[in-house]
């Protein structure tokens, strides 16, 4: 298994690269950089000349290296990221972009997390559910609420929501974690009860999302493998349903879904992603949005990179799960 895990992470290390490549040359093709945010809030809001604020911009180019060519800003930003871990300048945040990172990253990812657990277990255990009484009114229901979880926009049922909250129940805390009395007091119960009192519409969206694909993929297979020839030897063999099920059959089921645990981090974090930012969360989205928005490149470039090392992470982890889960995939593939 180890060695497995070597070859995993080695093979990954060039994608990677390639993956750096890319990201930062695509967030660099659109025309402009933060230097014309700059000139644009001088004219706009400082009040000065085309002349003073270009001066001022072409000054910022330069003391910054947005002059310089593509090649050797990428060069520059690979090299220190290899050399010192250092990510670059956040210019729009005003401080490094490790810090912006360090803010926003881990209760992205703590909320990417809980919704991925509570959408795998109720959506497996739905999909049991719903295959183990095919054609009834609950395998009906279920199918129903799948469907509209992969249809419906994400952001529509945030939007949704919003409107709700605010011109409904008259919600006014919204786009924050905590109450103000809660900013910057210490842990307690009655402080965990208003971070999930604000944050409970963030997971239902994304958890939602992801239920609906558990349930139907887990719903397909078990209903493939109820039809495998094994699973009637072991009811010949007496066994009861719900041995046969749990057992033999949900075990066998569940292959396609511990692949899909590769991609479902990534996935998790963009549903996250996109309702975070219409509710204004400080987390990624929001800073990836805005960062784009000014050419703020470096934290966009940054923020792109680590959801490509989710994705890489995420395969890892599912291979080695399933090395794991089936022996074949241990003996042909070198685990």
């Amino acid at each position: 298994m180890l060695r497995f895990l070597l070859v995993r992470i080695a093979s990954a290390i060039p994608v990677l690269f390639i993956l750096s490549v890319v990201t930062f040359a695509i967030i660099q093709a659109p025309p402009g950089d933060y230097a014309d945010y700059i000139r644009s809030q001088l004219i706009n809001q400082g009040g000065a000349s085309y002349a003073q604020a270009e001066a001022q911009a072409q000054a910022y180019r330069a003391e910054h290296g947005l002059d310089k060519p593509l090649v050797v800003q990428y060069v520059n930003w690979i090299g220190g990221i290899v050399t010192r871990g250092d990510f670059g300048y956040s210019m729009f945040y005003n401080k490094p972009v490790a810090d912006v990172v360090a803010e926003r990253l881990p209760r992205t990812l703590l909320l990417a997390l809980v919704c991925h657990i509570f959408a795998s277990v109720l959506g497996i255990g739905f999909g049991i559910w719903a295959a183990t009484r095919q054609y009834s009114w609950i395998d009906s229901l279920l199918s129903g609420i799948s469907f509209l979880g992969m249809t419906v926009p994400r952001f529509l049922m945030a939007l949704i929501i919003v409107y709700l909250l605010v011109f409904q129940f008259n919600v006014s805390e919204i786009g924050s974690f905590f109450s103000p009395q809660y900013g910057g007091a210490p842990w307690s119960w009655a402080k965990f009860v208003d971070l999930v009192h604000h944050v409970w519409p963030v997971v239902a969206i994304a958890t939602f999302g992801g239920l609906a694909y558990n349930m139907r993929v887990m719903r397909g297979n078990l209903l493939d493998t109820l039809n495998a020839q094994y699973v009637e030897t072991a009811k010949a063999k007496g066994l009861s349903g719900g041995a046969v099920v749990m057992r033999h059959a949900v075990p066998n089921a569940l292959h396609p879904l511990v692949m899909y645990q590769g991609v479902v981090l990534p996935y998790m974090l963009t549903g996250e992603i996109e309702t975070a930012i219409i509710f204004a969360l400080p987390t990624v989205g929001p800073a990836i949005v805005g960062s784009m928005a000014v050419g703020d490149v470096y934290v966009t470039a940054t923020f792109m990179m680590v959801l490509s090392a989710t994705l890489i992470v995420g395969n890892i982890i599912a291979d080695m799960l399933l090395a794991l889960l089936d022996p074949r995939v241990r003996q042909f593939g070198g685990a």
